[in-house]
């Protein structure tokens, strides 16, 4: 099952996700030896993102969650044997896919390529579990004030979450801490 969970920047996504994952009894079905795993695809660049990074370790501390940073290439990443897992979040992971060092940007590889890379992470995730709780952001309506660049990521990841809400058999958007089903 994936549940896709979105929300503006401190509407509580991450909790309600978290919590969602739990509620499911993937522990109890598979043995609570095995933990639920949190695929972080934040890079630790600045202050910022490492403080937040650490409110979420702190956030989830004592829930059975094991940290698995992964910040692009999914469909690569080797899954152990877990009882639900939590992809936090879209935003970063589209970011990090459309800015690889590796390769050339999202303007000059094709937007659509980075948003097939993340699905494909994505459906890799889902055939390694029972619950998938997938965290992404809201793109703002306001786009054309951004740079082009900008624009390009926001059309990306707009794109890429229409394809998980259709792929996704549940999508909450988390409002002010209140989550509202868009699709059950």
């Amino acid at each position: 099952m994936i549940h896709l969970i979105t929300g503006g920047s401190g509407s509580g996504k991450s909790v309600y996700a978290e919590n969602w994952l739990i509620r499911q009894g993937g522990r109890e079905a598979c043995g609570k030896e095995k933990p639920f795993l949190y695929i972080a695809t934040m890079r630790p660049f600045g202050q910022e993102s490492r403080q937040k990074i650490l409110r979420h370790r702190n956030q989830r501390a004592g829930k059975g969650f094991a940290t698995l940073e992964c910040y692009q290439d999914l469909e690569a990443l080797e899954i152990p044997e877990n009882a639900g897992i939590l992809l936090e979040c879209v935003m970063n992971l589209t970011a990090n896919e459309s800015y690889r060092e590796d390769e050339k940007d999202a303007q000059e590889k094709g937007e659509d390529k980075v948003a097939e890379k993340v699905l494909e992470g994505i459906r890799h995730l889902s055939e390694h579990t029972a619950y998938l709780a997938v965290v992404t952001g809201q793109v703002d309506g306001d786009i054309d004030s951004y740079s082009e660049e900008t624009r390009t990521y926001q059309k990306i990841l707009g794109e890429t979450n229409q394809k998980i809400g259709s792929a996704a058999d549940q999508i909450t958007e988390v409002v002010y801490g209140i989550p509202v089903p868009v699709k059950v």
